[in-house]
């Protein structure tokens, strides 16, 4: 498949003109023009970069990409390594933040609700970031802790009381603890994002609502996978996932 081809088909089918972002979204560093295997990940650390070289990738598709708003624009240090690795092997990236975010189907937030089994109703927030929804079936704070900590494979952090009813719940995945107040005023009984920070705590406390700290790597991992299974669908093109461990 040609680079210009795939560009102009994640952009049009993430919308990347819907939203301002804090980085560029679609083709952030050139390669080769054709496309015939593809490294996604998370992020686009050197770590991914050097694996993607050795399985001698066309492209580098990820969430987390480069050029993010407010850095040193210097090409120094590790951004060096990161871009000669790169720049190396002709490789291409791609790299798509809010827009994954946001899809309603292939996004973070879209993803992490189907492998929990939620049911989507609605969505608040900047941007309606933020999904809104409800459980399969009603539970509880600490039930619904478990049930993510099983299929993230990692353990969440809960603020709150375990014992609390949930019937209804908010997420957004990633660092969203600062749409934490915006799920609040949706009336829910439980937020869920990847992050926490300290006044978050007081929030949930003095709320009543409780709040899930599950990762942020662990509830972004299954948007980039999903659009990278889509890709190898409709184009019948070599994905490979890579899922790099990442503690946060």
């Amino acid at each position: 498949m040609n680079r210009q081809e795939l560009q102009t088909y994640l952009d049009e089918l993430l919308e990347c003109g819907r939203v301002k972002d804090y980085c560029p979204n679609g083709l952030q560093v050139e390669g080769k023009d054709e496309v015939r295997r593809i490294v996604c990940g998370v992020t686009a650390s050197l770590a991914l970069v050097e694996q993607a070289a050795l399985l001698r990738a066309d492209a580098i598709l990820v969430h987390h990409g480069w050029f993010w708003r407010g850095e040193d624009g210097r090409v120094t240090g590790f951004r060096k390594a990161r871009l000669a690795a790169l720049l190396a092997h002709d490789i291409n990236l791609f790299a798509y933040h809010l827009p994954l975010d946001l899809h309603p189907e292939l996004g973070n937030n879209a993803q992490l609700a189907a492998r929990l089994n939620w049911k989507i109703t609605g969505r608040c927030g900047e941007h309606d970031l933020v999904f809104i929804g409800e459980p399969a079936s009603p539970t509880t704070a600490g039930a619904l802790s478990r049930a993510l900590a099983a299929s993230l494979e990692r353990e969440p952090q809960l603020i709150g009381n375990p014992d609390r009813d949930v019937k209804r719940i908010a997420w957004c995945t990633g660092a969203a603890q600062g749409s934490f107040e915006q799920a609040i005023l949706a009336g829910v009984d439980l937020y869920v994002s990847g992050e926490i920070s300290e006044p978050t705590v007081h929030l949930a406390r003095e709320s009543g609502v409780a709040y899930l700290a599950a990762g942020h790597h662990a509830t972004e991992r299954y948007g980039i996978a999903a659009l990278g299974d889509h890709l190898a669908a409709r184009f019948g093109l070599d994905v490979q996932f890579l899922n790099l461990d990442n503690p946060v």
